[in-house]
């Protein structure tokens, strides 16, 4: 689902400030005497979500559920490194009991403030010093409202739960640095009642039942912002199959969608297969599909390795979902603010697959887009204009029309600027100098210039990435 250089002038000063934000919040330099870590990551639209101080390397989290009575049981074992001197830090929880909490096998002391956990251990920690952190918590997970309106965290659905978390969902079953520049690898096992399964991100790394209970385990070891994390409970039907170079692809569907999904989902090898043609090799150690009741979950997200569907996906929405994998997940986003690097490049990767496959080209579906009558209906050709790509006005548009399909219409800008021999190494390119990191749009405008050094792109970023309105086209 769901920059230009830099210049004078408020867009500018506003960018410098939120970079200096960050900078002091994740990584700055430690005082002598140390201090309490950051209550916020400095995003523009989301300033509670993330903390400043430390850098989570690993999570470790061991989960119990009961769908009958909707109770949560977890042990988040926490590893991470302090970016400075550090006497206290925040984790993000949203509601949530918790028990006990340790830093290094020390009981801790800690108190609650909204969303916060305030982590006081009992010795300060040095900055770059690795320390682990465990906290043991229960209770009913919450689902959150976005402020588009769409529903995330825990989800009840008709015979378990699914977990989704973005843009800030995550914090409702996990407590955790959850905003998209921390980045970690994850172990996650879930005990669920016999006959049920749970399904997550990465690998499985066994199963056992125990007095009318399994566990299932999973395995993560590539880079995963934790708003990519889900956890699947209910009755499913598991497929296992490989991609034509032999990555393992896994799917596991609602018994309600098997047959609906059938023929989409044999595709998916296919389309694995030609997405690592166009952006290069796979990211991840696996794909794969999660497959709900339409009536559990409102819309389809690229959690890691295998995202999730709101009942039988179209082959345009598999493209999509599956084009996340390279960008979003691999290249995941600085901040809120870049989500169109997000869906701009997964809505081009639709249109790509339909004229690698006999439909109408991009030219054409751009050309649609720009006179007002490629949506069925009128107001969303024109909430297409209704801001620039890559400025939101609030956190209630990161999810909107412009920023994916008017995002879209930046990449085609570019390919009719370089040539479809240079976009196609460019996009191949960006993925791999970010693999397994984050970016901003800041970094993808300098990478294009600096591939295509004998280019003017600054109409380009003027007009169409940050230009109020329609453009005038030449």
């Amino acid at each position: 689902m769901r920059s230009s250089r830099p210049r004078s002038g408020p867009r500018g000063v506003a960018a410098a400030l939120l970079a200096a934000s960050l900078a002091a919040c994740g990584s700055g330099a430690g005082s002598g005497s140390g201090g309490p870590g950051g209550p916020g990551a400095g995003d523009p639209y989301f300033p509670r979500s993330g903390n400043g101080g430390y850098d989570v390397l690993h999570y470790a989290l061991d989960l119990s559920y009961e769908p009958r009575a909707h109770r949560l049981t977890g042990a988040a074992t926490i590893t991470a490194r302090a970016t400075r001197d550090l006497t206290a830090f925040h984790l993000d929880l949203e509601g949530l009991d918790v028990g006990t909490v340790t830093v290094g096998g020390a009981d801790a002391r800690w108190s609650r403030d909204g969303q916060e956990l305030v982590v006081r251990p009992r010795e300060a920690l040095d900055r770059d010093a690795r320390f682990r952190v465990v906290v043991r918590y229960s209770g009913a997970p919450r689902t959150v409202t976005d402020p588009d309106g769409s529903q995330e965290g825990w989800l009840r659905t008709a015979d378990g739960a699914l977990a989704l978390g973005q843009p800030v969902g995550s914090m409702a079953w996990f407590p955790g640095n959850h905003h998209p520049s921390d980045k970690a690898t994850y172990g996650i096992a879930v005990t669920v009642p016999k006959g049920l399964r749970a399904v997550s991100n990465g690998e499985p790394a066994g199963e056992e039942t125990k007095d009318g209970r399994t566990t299932y385990r999973w395995r993560t070891t590539e880079p995963m912002a934790s708003y990519l994390a889900t956890v699947a409970i209910g009755r499913y039907g598991i497929g296992r199959t490989t991609t034509g170079s032999g990555l393992p692809v896994y799917t596991a569907v609602d018994p309600e969608q098997a047959d609906a999904s059938r023929a989409v989902l044999d595709r998916l090898p296919e389309v694995v297969d030609w997405a690592e043609r166009t952006f290069g090799p796979y990211p991840f150690s696996s794909a794969g599909a999660i497959v709900e009741r339409p009536e559990d979950v409102g819309y389809a997200l690229e959690t890691q390795n295998r995202p999730v569907f709101p009942g039988a996906p179209d082959l345009a929405l598999l493209v999509h979902e599956i084009a996340h994998q390279w960008y979003g997940n691999s290249v995941s986003p600085r901040t809120w603010r870049d989500m169109w690097l997000n869906e701009g490049f997964a809505t081009y990767a639709q249109w790509l697959w339909q004229e690698d496959h006999g439909g109408g080209s991009a030219q054409q579906t751009f050309d649609a887009l720009y006179a007002g009558g490629y949506f069925p209906d009128a107001g969303t050709n024109e909430a297409l204009w209704a801001f620039p790509p890559a400025d939101p006005p609030d956190a209630a548009s990161i999810s909107a029309t412009p920023v994916y399909w008017r995002g879209a219409m930046v990449l085609h800008k570019v390919r009719q600027r370089v040539g479809d021999e240079a976009f196609g190494a460019l996009l191949k390119g960006w993925a791999r100098e970010h693999r397994h990191g984050n970016a901003d749009t800041a970094a993808f405008t300098a990478y294009v210039e600096r591939s295509a050094t004998e280019e003017d792109f600054d109409g380009i970023w003027e007009e169409w990435l940050y230009g109020e309105g329609r453009p005038e086209r030449p």
